[in-house]
């Protein structure tokens, strides 16, 4: 059978997508690229918030039409979506046009479902916290070819008031150690130069275990692992509350660690912290930035913020933009608060309209690009190694530096003649600009 997969939003989806995809092949069927080819089409959906809620439903629709110009059969909607709203009735009564509806602990069933013949709309979902964790010998059919997601663990614990992620992936648990490296080891060994680290805490890694493996053991225990390899090891989705000086001391003290923390603080106010459930304050924020850039002074820094909370005063935006301006973060994203009655923030007094909070949205957001084009500037004249990406046109091809996310962050355009896609150059910057950075080759 011929199936097609359109992955919508997470690193976390993403891996759930490749293993989805890796149980098919292994199975027998096949995969395209084209959804009018394929007689079953598999949307990985997004429900964190509002926004991905819908898209999510907009690709579904989408996907439906193949039911009539395409080879269509079967339409199945997988993940976030269809795992926050397993209860509401007017999901299915909205989108009959999906055959079938699986939560997030359902992908191990993913051929079960493709295969299934019922005409029925079928669901299913099962406890998140009693999903089984992939291990390494699991087939994955990677989305992308230079770089791969790894996730360290699943789920969470804690108790954030604006966020319904416990409820759709369950309780924390983190995977072991020696399985993390074997799978890294065996994408390596299939051609990906660079790993990443995934979860929905990557620094609350061993919380949940009953010895004393740390994240920090983890990125030590990586890096010794690929070290003969020339491949990155990035960690993404980290908590302030548990990045310690022996995580940063790691990350320094091993060369193919990339220098890069990626920290949603959400906000800095300390009282908008307290009501977000956030466990730490405006001045553990200051510290720990503070530490980084001690020990590791040319590290890359990364968050994302929430602007309109409920409770969210002109005094408290003033106090997130003068944190930004005083730490002066390399790459930042800024969500407005996305509401819904199945959240706690929900209940809180004080809602922010929906105006003021895109105008703050924007002013953090001017705000960000002048911080980011300086930042650039003083790459000017450096030499840094790039993962090249691919070639939109002759003569220029696009890639990454150590301390450029893929997807969520710029770009490092490469002027030059002759360069072969997924490997590494040395490229001198001569040239920045709001977001992405440009050279040739040193």
């Amino acid at each position: 059978m011929i199936v097609f997969l359109e992955n919508l939003g997470c690193s976390r989806n993403q891996v759930d997508s490749e293993i989805m995809l890796g149980k098919l092949v292994a199975a027998g069927h096949s995969v395209t690229d084209d959804p009018s080819c394929a007689r079953v089409i598999i949307v990985n959906t997004c429900g964190f918030i509002s926004t991905a809620s819908q898209e999510a439903v907009d690709v579904l629709l989408e996907m439906a039409t193949f039911k009539q110009t395409g080879k269509c059969e079967r339409l199945i909607a997988t993940g976030c979506l269809a795992q926050r709203y397993k209860d509401d009735k007017d999901l299915l009564s909205t989108l009959p046009e999906v055959d079938a509806f699986i939560g997030t602990a359902a992908c191990d069933q993913i051929v079960d479902v493709v295969e299934n013949k019922q005409t029925k709309p079928l669901t299913l979902f099962p406890d998140p916290s009693t999903r089984a964790f992939q291990d390494s010998f699991e087939p994955r059919e990677l989305i992308t070819k230079d770089y791969a997601y790894i996730k360290v663990s699943e789920g969470c614990n804690r108790t954030c008031t604006y966020c319904i992620i416990p409820k759709l992936r369950g309780i924390q648990r983190s995977r072991p150690l020696d399985d993390i490296c074997k799978e890294a080891r065996d994408l390596v060994l299939r051609g990906v130069k660079e790993i990443i680290l995934t979860a929905e805490n990557t620094t609350d890694y061993g919380r949940d275990l009953e010895d004393d493996t740390g994240f920090e053991q983890v990125l030590r225990a990586l890096a010794s692992t690929v070290e003969k390899d020339h491949a990155w090891i990035r960690f993404l989705y980290t908590h302030p509350e548990t990045i310690t000086q022996p995580i940063i001391q790691a990350v320094k003290q091993h060369k193919n660690i990339c220098s890069y923390y990626d920290v949603p603080v959400q906000h800095a106010s300390s009282g908008i912290l307290k009501k977000m459930g956030r466990p730490y304050t405006r001045e553990d924020l200051y510290a720990l930035f503070k530490t980084i850039r001690a020990i590791d002074p040319d590290a890359a820094l990364r968050t994302t913020i929430i602007v309109g909370f409920p409770g969210e005063t002109q005094e408290d935006f003033e106090t997130l933009m003068t944190f930004i301006k005083d730490i002066r973060f390399d790459h930042l994203g800024v969500f407005t608060y996305s509401d819904s009655q199945d959240l706690k923030s929900h209940l809180l007094k004080n809602h922010v309209c929906a105006e003021i909070a895109k105008k703050r949205h924007d002013l953090i957001m001017a705000e960000q690009a002048k911080i980011s084009e300086s930042v650039n500037e003083r790459y000017v004249g450096k030499t840094f190694e790039v993962l090249v990406e691919e070639s939109p046109e002759q003569g220029v091809y696009i890639g990454r530096t150590m301390f450029q996310a893929p997807e969520v962050d710029g770009m490092t355009f490469i002027y030059a003649d002759k360069l072969e896609i997924g490997t590494f150059v040395k490229v001198r910057i001569t040239d920045a600009f709001e977001y992405d950075i440009a050279g040739e080759i040193a």
